[in-house]
């Protein structure tokens, strides 16, 4: 699979990234070395290995799921700089 310059502005486009004119072909090059580099990867030979769900050999201990006190709402908001209608009030982070 092949990338050309009306895919890389495509992709850029996608990705918010800034691709200058005169860096198309440059981009258009890299995106192709790294999709034969992925492609690379699908010629290895993966018959016998087991999936890998974790890097860690030994066993995680998990804690006990237990019911606990609910229902503490106010006493969380207590705290609070801010509250209306039972949420914390914080300032507007997007516009």
């Amino acid at each position: 699979m092949a990338v050309d310059n009306e895919a890389v502005k495509q992709i850029a486009y996608l990705a918010r990234l800034g691709v200058e004119e005169d860096k198309l072909e440059e981009t258009q090059r890299e995106f192709n070395k790294i999709l034969a580099w992925v492609e690379e990867l699908g010629e290895v030979d993966t018959n016998g290995v087991e999936p890998m769900f974790s890097p860690h050999e030994e066993n995680i201990l998990l804690r006990n799921d237990e019911v606990v006190e609910g229902n503490q709402s106010d006493k969380i908001l207590a705290n609070a700089p801010e509250k209306e209608f039972g949420y914390f009030v914080v300032p507007k982070v997007v516009e």
